[in-house]
């Protein structure tokens, strides 16, 4: 069961979960600030001495899917493999494939407690497992991603909704 974090900003403070290869899962609904905190916690382990990569998930497969193409996929999935950091943006957005399935699993299988992984997504974990397809694959992906995970849910209205008065 993931752990639950109260204070979002104690993390910022205690960034030693780099350290220990937590992962950090943010939740929440379209515009509440996933991206933004994502991207504000990575710049923080940046300017710590750490190396992160910001990926946005529905553009992460097809990158790959290109790299395999040109045969360069293992040295991409080997770049990724050693940031400190690496935050993956909407992951579960859309349902994945069975090459997208296999693809993250192997993203995620270089980082199991070697590195860090911060996830966001629209969707509570209890759904990604449907999102994601295919059982086995499903439970092996969770197993590497979730376990380990801090869980941090975001509440409120879009800002964009906000912004735009």
């Amino acid at each position: 069961m993931p752990l639950e974090i109260r204070n979002p900003f104690s993390l910022i403070c205690h960034w030693k979960r780099l350290r220990t290869h937590k992962n950090l899962l943010i939740i929440g609904p379209t515009g509440v600030g996933k991206t933004f905190f994502a991207r504000a916690l990575g710049h923080q382990a940046c300017l710590l001495g750490f190396s992160g990569l910001f990926l946005r998930t529905p553009r992460l497969f097809p990158e790959i899917a290109l790299a395999r193409e040109t045969g360069k996929a293992s040295r991409l999935l080997a770049a990724w493999a050693k940031m400190d950091l690496l935050l993956l943006d909407d992951l579960c957005l859309l349902p994945l494939t069975q090459d997208q399935r296999h693809d993250l699993l192997e993203i995620l299988e270089d980082r199991w407690e070697t590195r860090s992984t911060l996830v966001t997504s629209q969707y509570p974990v209890d759904l990604w497992h449907e999102r994601i397809g295919e059982p086995t694959l499903a439970d092996a992906i969770l197993d590497r991603l979730v376990h380990n995970a801090y869980t941090i849910t975001l509440k409120g209205d879009s800002m964009r909704k906000r912004l735009k008065t």
